[in-house]
């Protein structure tokens, strides 16, 4: 039997600018094993960036916000399900997709928990501890309405799904716990990795345009490297991400060894390079996709408990977790010249990737999921009563204003 299924992008998909491109491509996989056909659509600009997904079989289509065309698109598509790429895209078509496709699946790939992110960054603001005050954000309330609408939300970390399920009460049914879906790592990859005494400096690596980043990069240049750099003085930290501007490049110092290096082309090729990632993050969500990287290139990180959120489990971290600056410092610091150590945290992050994010663990489930999704459609929905109310008309704010602003411009 076909089926089909329509990805609704925030953005076009850039794997090597971001872990949320490579996470949508991960997505895009899972549906092919199942078979099947997928386009993608956006409202966005393409990018030099952006990936290729007609290489991989992906159809792609350009698509306009607030504007009827969507509906003609999709009542001609008839997709089986429809996955919609953060909250965002879900307020701007949910409600025309239930219109037009009533019968097809509809998903939400949060990503992250933007509400928890928010809800940090507010704390840290105000020099607070988190609280449930910090959720009273209009962020927060969207995306939940967005879980609430939609059949089903993939969550990525664990943390997040204690979160939602325990502080906002949302049904466990609502919630599947997906995280990174990456390929084992095989003993020929890491004999092949550079070794402690090949590597030198340090790197943090991340989209300059998202803020936690952003955060994480003037808290380095400010507190963390200049202690790091009073004791390892011929030390350099090279930072590299996508869509720097001048706010990014004016941080660039090669006196004190604070390097601004750009869009990695490689991000492989320069976290091999370097001995130690640093993540000193002071607000997010989700999973990193920096430690990732770092992992499955040997790298050991010294990193802060957000940074660390959802990556580990009951394992050993691939370095430390530390908030306290001064402890932050003297693990970076201690790690980058104690060699036995280096090697038993560079084991760690293999195993962590082989146990927690092998994509040979999720499939089964997930495939499972989605069929049973599909057979039990309708009761679900009846079952999800708070869902059916932000369906009614009377709170379907984004649908009028939609609609106003396409009469408005026509």
């Amino acid at each position: 039997m076909k089926k089909d299924l329509l990805i609704i992008g925030l953005v076009w998909p850039e794997p090597h600018g971001s872990a949320a491109g490579s996470r949508i491509l991960q997505l895009v996989e899972q549906f092919q094993n199942q078979n099947y056909t997928i386009t993608f659509c956006s409202a966005a600009k393409m990018s030099d960036k952006s990936f290729d997904l007609n290489s991989i079989n992906v159809e792609t289509k350009s698509i306009r916000l607030n504007d009827s065309s969507f509906d003609l698109f999709i009542k001609e598509l008839q997709p089986n399900a429809v996955l919609f790429d953060r909250f965002m895209t879900e307020e701007q078509y949910g409600w025309r997709v239930a219109e037009q496709c009533p019968n097809a699946i509809r998903i939400l790939d949060t990503e992250d928990f933007h509400g928890l992110r928010k809800a940090r960054e507010v704390a840290l603001k105000h020099n607070e501890e988190l609280s449930r005050d910090h959720f009273q954000n209009d962020i927060t309330k969207r995306e939940i309405a967005s879980i609430y609408r939609c059949d089903l939300s993939l969550i990525i970390s664990e943390a997040e799904i204690e979160i939602l399920s325990e502080e906002f009460n949302i049904d466990l049914c609502l919630l599947y716990y997906l995280p990174f879906l990456l390929e084992p790592i095989q003993e020929e990859k890491v004999s092949q990795l550079p070794t402690f005494e090949a590597r030198e400096h340090f790197i943090t690596i991340g989209n300059f345009l998202h803020a936690p980043n952003y955060d994480a990069i003037l808290y380095l240049k400010q507190k963390i490297w200049p202690l790091i750099r009073q004791q390892l003085p011929k030390t350099e930290l090279h930072i590299y991400g996508a869509y720097e501007s001048q706010k990014i490049t004016q941080l660039h110092n090669k006196q004190n060894g604070f390097l601004i290096k750009g869009f990695a082309k490689d991000a492989n090729e320069v976290m091999q390079n370097a001995k130690i990632c640093l993540a000193p993050l002071r607000f997010g969500a989700g999973l990193k996709g920096k430690l990732v990287d770092a992992m499955r290139n040997g790298t050991p990180c010294i990193m802060t408990e957000i940074a660390a959120e959802g990556m580990f489990g009951n394992l050993e971290a691939n370095g430390f977790i530390e908030d306290n600056l001064e402890a932050f410092v003297e693990q970076a610091v201690s790690i980058y010249t104690r060699t036995e150590v280096w090697k038993q945290k560079q084991q760690n992050g293999f195993q962590i990737l082989n146990q927690r994010f092998n994509r040979l663990i999720f499939e089964d489930g997930f495939t499972s999921q989605i069929k049973w999704l599909s057979e039990n459609l309708q009761t679900h929905r009846k079952n999800n009563f708070i869902g059916q109310i932000l369906r009614h008309q009377s709170m379907q704010s984004t649908k009028y204003m939609s609609k106003w602003i396409e009469a408005k411009n026509s």
